[in-house]
């Protein structure tokens, strides 16, 4: 599985890199949204985990760009916002998950659900 991890602070994309180490083959990174559209169509990844403070384009906004240029895009949002407003919001940019920064081990179950149900729908399957 190929991840792309946004987020403004090197420290949180290294717990991060930790949390999914064993479960990604490959993991890039940056710091910002443009950054993030930027480097999605190059790199192709499975899942885009994105945080949602992050100047100058914030993860929700970056979150909506990357859908509506990629639908099939996998994007979790990976924040310290544990907020109705903003959980509805990502989903409404388009997120398939929202996961509590304090709760890392949650992305690692939402990627490894995520695994399994793609070798489940893979090409074998009817």
């Amino acid at each position: 599985m190929k991840l792309l991890i946004v987020d403004d602070s090197e420290e949180m994309r290294g717990e991060i890199r930790s949390i999914v180490a064993g479960i990604a083959s490959v993991v890039y990174e940056c710091a910002n949204g443009p950054d993030a559209l930027a480097m999605y169509p190059v790199h192709r990844p499975d899942w885009v985990l994105m945080d949602i403070v992050m100047e100058p384009i914030d993860g929700l906004e970056a979150t909506r760009l990357l859908i509506s240029s990629f639908p099939d895009a996998k994007i979790a949002i990976v924040t310290s916002y544990d907020d109705d407003y903003l959980r509805e919001a990502a989903h409404a940019a388009g997120a398939r998950a929202y996961v509590m920064k304090e709760n890392l081990l949650e992305l690692r179950r939402v990627l490894e659900g995520a695994a399994d149900s793609d070798r489940k729908l893979g090409p074998d399957s009817t």
